[in-house]
């Protein structure tokens, strides 16, 4: 039986206008993490994903660094609650 853990991530810095959250899409469908993605009033990205452990920390690990015109100062992550999510949304 497979363990699927969610978290929600919170990226700071210059992530906006730089296709973030596509691209964090693209990192999720490509290690099966679902989700979604918005781009928030204060400048951040906000995320939430879930799936296995392991690839959900891969997401993660790619926030750090993002696309290549990004420039990401904090990722923030907190455990939450699998909600049982599909798919992945841009919101």
């Amino acid at each position: 039986m497979s363990t699927v853990v969610a978290r929600h991530v919170t990226i700071s810095g210059r992530v906006q206008g730089v296709f973030f959250r596509d691209s964090l899409r693209r990192q999720a469908q490509a290690r099966g993490v679902a989700g979604w993605a918005r781009n928030t009033a204060d400048g951040t990205v906000e995320a939430m994903l879930e799936g296995e452990p392991a690839d959900v920390e891969r997401v993660i690990d790619w926030c750090r660094s993002g696309p290549s015109r990004a420039e990401v100062d904090e990722v923030r992550v907190r455990e939450r609650a699998p909600e049982g999510l599909n798919g992945f949304e841009i919101r």
